[in-house]
């Protein structure tokens, strides 16, 4: 026997000890069993103080399984005993026939440490810790598992891997190895880059929410503005014989408008010339000519002011607009199933901002000319080629097209490097894809049919307590933490910084594997996660060694101290070594 109660205090016990301590093995961290007649406890080591053993209380074994929690305590008269290895693989061991080998203890090294594939990514999980201490290699230990340990073929595996410093482009190539149906593929932001595919995404398939992120809304006057541009881009888009009954009455109540606007002529002249000289058909335009009894005259000229400020033949105008005003036609958003270019939106933008009288509002003009100004940045810049597309595909084909590889056959892992552009433009890349995901999924008609998981490396930088409520309504991964798994989306989230993520994600997160972490912000996140939580197990995150780390949540019986056994291949994540790049060799 271990030795004897003398105390019981909340979930802490003292022990009278009956070896010799100084002549035994370290027993810091080891388990002990508390026994009675009428119950098993479980508890773990923790110190010595005054010659006496502390141990707190972390569960019971109940007919062969382990109830995790403190809620019963041992009678005095226990007795106590260090823990056995049957009694232990009740802890520790996983009888699933779907798992995955990850570790081993790092209290019991000769015991391995298994997750049950189900418990683990059926629920959101986060992978937590300082630089270099290990999260990486976990993310590509985990995900290389399950495919390295498989006893049935994972084909239906779809996890979408956002990689912030392309850390992940070739830590997965051999998941194939044992079977050709098992593929990884690779999208880059590279634009130089040779021998992996471009990220690019169809213009026509972003959402009004979409926009606003790319466009960087930061008022809720721009949204009308940019929803009634995508209601007129695709008959900008199309060729003018298809829609010419629409867009001429798209246009023709945009001048309507500006005659009735209550301004001076001269000012109405000025808009509707400006307006006539970049939006036109062959039914509307400056130099078609309108009659009236004997006489013919172009739009030119009947709009022209004269020296007592009078337009000239306005009313003509008037007569012939409304001649081309059709009542059974209203614009919609589009669906998806017209192909335009982010050159046709620009030009829809523009005439928005006309249609909508911004001309007329300032206060709505400001708003809208930065929306165009933006726009026009990005047409202009190397971004712009991540939003080009060559043939036309709707959602669906699209993400069947994200998932097919150049072999023909289906990808498992689609890794997005996202190292190449600036974090805001990799927050709204992520952001579009999570969103058009979460769409696809929660429209299928047999739910959780098509299971999504996604990963976020460096997630604090894209799981913030944005502005996203505030201009739409909702934030993506929140509602994805709140609602996917129901719909079969499971969000991986991997920071250094907890306290900077969403904490509406992380309250959603069951599974934890937590590595080293200093920052006293960071600590007390973790530590309000931690069910029955310590100021003991808060002290062992702040000393683990790099490689290991603290497992807790629904696919853990308790939480275990797991050193994880290094990925192959190793993601390209190494801290920079000074010693080899400041000294020549001597």
């Amino acid at each position: 026997m271990l030795g004897k109660i003398i105390e019981i205090k909340d979930n802490k016990v003292i022990l009278l000890p009956q070896i010799d301590l100084y002549n035994t093995e370290n027993l810091i961290g080891k388990n002990v069993i508390f026994k009675s007649k009428t119950n098993v406890i479980v508890g773990e080591v923790v110190s010595f103080i005054n010659n006496n053993i502390e141990i707190i209380l972390i569960g019971e074994i109940v007919n062969n399984k382990f109830i995790y929690g403190d809620i019963n305590k041992p009678p005095l008269n226990s007795t106590c005993d260090l823990i056995t290895k049957n009694e232990l693989d009740i802890i520790l061991s996983n009888n699933s026939d779907n798992y995955i080998t990850v570790g081993k203890s790092f209290i019991y090294n000769d015991y391995e440490i298994k997750i049950d594939v189900n418990n683990f990514f059926s629920n959101h999980f986060a992978i937590l810790g300082n630089s270099g201490s290990g999260k990486s290699c976990s993310v590509a230990k985990i995900i290389q598992s399950i495919f390295y340990d498989y006893k049935d073929l994972p084909f239906r595996t779809n996890i979408f891997l956002f990689d912030a410093y392309g850390e992940y482009q070739t830590a997965f190539n051999n998941i194939g190895a044992k079977n050709s149906n098992l593929n990884y593929k690779v999208f880059t932001t590279d634009l130089h880059a040779k021998n992996v595919e471009l990220l690019r995404i169809p213009f026509w398939l972003l959402t009004l929410d979409d926009l606003c992120l790319l466009l960087n809304v930061s008022n809720q006057l721009q949204i009308p503005i940019i929803e009634k541009a995508l209601k007129l881009v695709g008959y900008f888009a199309q060729e003018e014989d298809k829609v010419i009954k629409q867009k001429n009455d798209i246009i023709a109540r945009c001048l309507l408008n500006i005659i009735y606007g209550g301004e001076k002529p001269i000012e109405i002249r000025n808009k509707i010339t400006s307006t006539l000289s970049k939006f036109y058909t062959k039914d509307i335009n400056l130099n078609l000519n309108l009659t009236k009894g004997g006489w013919t005259r172009t739009i030119r000229q009947c709009i022209y002011v004269d020296e007592a400020g009078k337009m000239a033949d306005v009313e003509v105008v008037i007569s012939y607009l409304e001649s081309l005003i059709s009542d059974d036609f209203e614009l919609s958003m589009p669906n998806g199933e017209i192909q335009y270019t982010i050159e046709d939106f620009y030009k829809a933008l523009e005439f928005a901002l006309i249609s909508e009288g911004s001309l007329s509002n300032n206060k709505v003009y400001e708003y809208g000319n930065i929306l165009t100004i933006r726009l026009n940045s990005l047409i202009n810049s190397d971004y712009v080629n991540y939003f080009r597309f060559n043939s036309y595909v709707n959602r669906p084909e699209y993400i069947k097209w994200l998932l097919l590889c150049s072999n023909g056959r289906k990808a498992q892992i689609i890794n997005f490097n996202i190292n190449y552009v600036d974090d805001r433009m990799a927050k709204v890349i992520v952001k579009i894809y999570s969103k058009l995901l979460f769409d696809y999924i929660t429209r299928l008609e047999k739910r959780a049919s098509f299971p999504v998981h996604i990963v976020l490396e460096e997630a604090h930088r894209y799981i913030l307590n944005d502005t996203d409520v505030e201009i739409l309504g909702y934030n993506i991964f929140e509602r994805i933490s709140k609602e996917g798994r129901k719909y079969g989306m499971i969000l991986g989230v991997i920071s250094q910084r907890p306290s900077e993520i969403s904490q509406t994600v992380l309250s959603q997160c069951s599974n934890f594997l937590v590595f080293k972490i200093f920052h006293p912000l960071d600590l007390k996140i973790v530590k309000d996660i931690i069910a029955s939580s310590s100021d003991i197990l808060t002290e062992k995150i702040k000393t683990l060694h790099p490689g290991t780390c603290i497992m807790f949540g629904t696919a853990f019986k308790m939480p275990i101290i797991a050193s994880l056994y290094l990925p192959n291949p190793m993601p390209l994540s190494e801290n920079c070594n000074i010693s080899d790049t400041w000294y020549i060799k001597s």
